[in-house]
């Protein structure tokens, strides 16, 4: 007999198979299965563990967990790199010889190898059913981004076969259950399969094959002679009905069950370095949840998961003609041709942002992890990009909507990776840079070792010393959103205080100014001007000094440091403190082009290499800086700077279509920024919703998801300047004619609901969440116009708790 829960699930996909429908804004659903293509895959997780669900007859779960990667630690650090080959290039750019200086420095200071460790999957699980295609009617398989659940349903021989799958957070494990809708129908053969580095695998019936519990195993190493990562994996597998054999040493058959659960683990050295423990583990958290059941796992894991999901709500309206009830690949072709079709779309495609962040990175316990830029689904040995952690925009990205959308609970793992990296970087800041004052330096790629030493081989990526100090801003934005000074002093500021010493060794005077450098705008080259003493002109180049990203990115830095040297009522003359207030009014203010009006990029207005590179790297101070957004005249050279991007080609990488989404809001511009959109959707989405490089099919890269996420949060609520300014940039009345979100969170500790309708405010409630402080309040970039609890005022004190209704003035 099926459980309440297995009927409800079956019943509403017979309804979605027939076309009923369920929300739109909630399922992504699919008529057929993803043919063995992962860019068609359901993904979910635990925060640890993740599988792709391909829903096939014969189904190849891939299941990942998030510490295996290629290798052990590893020491990159060029051995030629010290204090005089920094100087010699410093010099060397200082006197516009930027080609020589390029050649020197990657010479000298470029990683050996150059690449850190690579994200790997784990095992496959197989599902061998014996159905053929020919027979199946009433397919469905689904993804839940409410409940972080997924499933496949259909009928063969006139019986519906039904598997449901969980990735419980509270349990620690994988759970699947296969059932069908007449007892005694199921027959499958299990297995796990790798194909690399495997070092036992095993299959073992339990001592009663009609009721005992059953396993299979597999255990792989990262493939190196010594220092290799180990890592276990195990599948426990309970049926009721029917009976279980192994007829070799690899796979386990049931024939003739009812249902059948399976319940998934593993771990590796990366957290227990003595396998024992590793074991142990492994064995604890499948034989805690086998002793609970399947049932018991998925409630467990559904009300965990729907804590996070359920605290923001996001309404922009029905889509019209039942677009939003169709499979989503139907429904992305039909926004391709008609983008105002399916706002529902949209509405799913945030959902799907915060399901995919609640799935990659949760607090789980010793060394968390966060989302890597595959998040956490990862099918290949040689990922693109190593699936690495990238810190000149992606890492950060990744994270852009955890605070606003209310899911703090994600960000725990940024922190333990840091962490990790802090002596890391600590020995590469005093071998590469003779800073040896407790400093730490991250260059744009780490991996879970927290290798620190400068990545990959090229002059516009390699030698770029800021990722420690950007990361820093994630953390001083989690103590802005909630106010926690526990939080303040016995996290962010260690973080925060070792990524400043750095600079404090590093930076160097150079007309006037505090500089870092050699250093560079990331990934993107200019063309060596015709200047005096240059070279070698018209040649790519992207070594130089005073880098304005560097600027913005030490502005905020050196502003966090204050702010947090104030808020721990640290002395003023403190080192850490009288430091950042003697750097920060020291640094070069930014440069706007005389040609163009937009920002420059560089410390003069060199020729662009690319004029439709990707990355936005100089308006970090817009977004997701903070520092230049009260200036009208760099907000109006940041517009033209995003403007000429775009209309040259920019935007042309789903990440960095999302920038712009996120700039156009903090510049509110709604109207723009819903266009992009609209963009990312009709362009970049594979048939799962996960984001792409350059179109459908192509690699994934899921900072696009976490960028959209955050830019449709951004252009509704927005706290960065001191003020909650509600609908700063909603889409026009003809995008959208009325929505409503309840949930996010502002800077302060505040958590806002607001409606509009045809442009206007038509309700908002403001929750004051831990403690007695005030608030100011702007509505459509006014600070006049409408009430708070009922007086016309644009800000009121708040007590801990406390509900302010803000209603227009009529």
């Amino acid at each position: 007999m099926l459980s309440l829960a297995v009927s409800c699930v079956v019943a509403s996909l017979a309804s979605v198979a027939h076309g009923a429908g369920w929300d739109g804004s909630r399922y992504a659903w699919y008529s057929s299965d993803a043919a063995g293509d992962w860019h068609n895959a359901l993904p979910i997780g635990n925060g640890r563990l993740g599988a792709l669900v391909f829903g096939s007859l014969n189904e190849k779960l891939t299941l990942n967990e998030n510490s295996v990667w290629s290798g052990g630690w590893q020491d990159r650090v060029n051995p030629k790199s010290n204090k005089d080959v920094v100087a010699r290039t410093r010099d060397m750019l200082i006197a516009r010889n930027y080609t020589a200086a390029g050649e020197y420095a990657l010479t000298n200071m470029a990683g050996n190898p150059t690449s850190p460790r690579a994200y790997q999957p784990l095992v496959d699980l197989g599902l061998e059913f014996g159905h053929s295609s020919a027979g199946v009617s009433n397919y469905a398989r689904w993804l839940d981004t409410l409940e972080g659940t997924a499933g496949v349903n259909y009928t063969y021989g006139g019986v519906t076969y039904t598997r449901e799958y969980v990735a419980s957070y509270p349990h620690g494990v994988l759970a699947f259950r296969l059932s069908a809708s007449k007892a005694g129908s199921l027959n499958v053969k299990l297995s796990l399969n790798r194909t690399q580095w495997v070092l036992a695998q095993g299959a073992a019936v339990g001592d009663n094959a009609k009721s005992g519990v059953h396993a299979l195993t597999l255990s792989a190493n990262s493939g190196q002679a010594t220092g290799a990562l180990t890592f276990g994996s195990e599948a426990r597998i309970v049926h009721s009905g029917g009976t279980a054999t192994s007829a070799d040493n690899t796979t386990v058959s049931i024939s003739g069950a009812d249902t059948i659960d399976i319940i998934f683990n593993a771990e590796s050295s990366y957290r227990y370095p003595e396998a024992a423990a590793a074991r142990a583990e492994g064995q604890r958290k499948l034989g805690a949840a086998v002793t609970a059941g399947f049932p018991a796992i998925r409630d467990a894991a559904v009300k965990d998961f729907r804590t996070l999901a359920n605290r923001v709500k996001l309404n922009l309206g029905e889509s019209p003609n039942g677009a939003a009830a169709k499979p989503v690949p139907e429904r992305l072709v039909a926004y391709r041709k008609d983008a105002d079709a399916d706002p529902q779309l949209v509405t799913l495609m945030f959902n799907f942002g915060r399901h995919l962040l609640i799935s990659s990175s949760r607090d789980t316990g010793l060394r968390s992890l966060p989302a890597n830029l595959q998040g956490l689904w990862n099918p290949f040995y040689s990922p693109a990009w190593q699936s690495k952690y990238t810190i000149n925009i992606n890492l950060e990205m990744n994270y852009w909507p955890a605070l606003v959308t209310n899911l703090l609970d994600t960000q725990k793992p940024v922190f333990d990776l840091i962490n990790v990296a802090i002596p890391r970087g600590q020995a590469v800041a005093k071998a590469m840079y003779n800073c040896d004052n407790g400093g730490f330096v991250l260059h744009h790629n780490i991996d879970i070792w927290g290798d620190a030493a400068p990545v990959d081989k090229g002059t516009p990526y390699t030698i770029w010393p800021l990722g420690a100090a950007w990361l820093s801003h994630d953390v001083m934005e989690q103590y802005r959103f909630t106010q926690d000074k526990t939080y303040l002093r016995d996290t962010a500021w260690p973080i925060l205080r070792q990524a400043a010493l750095f600079f404090h060794c590093h930076l160097f005077q150079w007309n006037g100014y505090w500089t870092a450098g050699p250093s560079l705008s990331p990934e993107h080259g200019f063309e060596v001007p015709n200047v005096p003493g240059a070279s070698t002109v018209g040649k790519e180049e992207g070594l130089d000094i005073s880098i304005e990203s560097d600027n913005q990115i030490l502005r905020q830095l050196f502003t966090a440091v204050l702010e947090a040297c104030q808020a721990l009522e640290l002395p003023a003359n403190s080192t850490d403190c009288a430091a950042a207030a003697k750097f920060l009014p020291g640094l070069r203010p930014p440069g706007i082009s005389a040609k163009t009006g937009a920002i420059l990029e560089w410390r003069e207005d060199y020729p662009e290499h690319e004029p439709a590179h990707r990355h936005f790297s100089n308006l970090f101070g817009i977004y997701p800086g903070s520092q230049l957004t009260p200036h009208a005249n760099y907000t109006a050279a940041a517009k033209k700077h995003v403007d000429r991007r775009l209309a040259a080609g920019s935007g042309s990488t789903g990440w960095s279509r999302t920038w712009a989404v996120n700039l156009y809001a903090r510049l509110r511009e709604g109207e723009l920024a819903y266009k992009s959109l609209q963009t990312l959707l009709q362009k970049f989405p594979s048939d799962n919703l996960l984001n792409s490089d350059s179109g459908p099919g192509s690699s994934t890269q899921i900072d696009g998801n976490f960028g959209f996420t955050a830019g449709v949060a951004e252009m509704l609520v927005q706290s960065h300047e001191g003020t909650i300014h509600l609908l700063p940039a909603i889409p026009s009345a003809k995008q959208i004619p009325k929505g409503e979100v309840k949930g996010l969170t502002g800077r302060g500790a505040f958590v806002v609901d607001v409606s509009w309708a045809d442009g206007k405010l038509v309700e908002a409630r403001v929750v004051a969440k831990a403690y007695d402080t005030s608030f100011k309040l702007k509505v459509l970039g006014k600070d006049t116009g409408f009430t708070i609890n009922g007086r016309e005022v644009s800000e009121v004190k708040t007590t801990a708790g406390g509900v302010y209704r803000i209603l227009p003035v009529k």
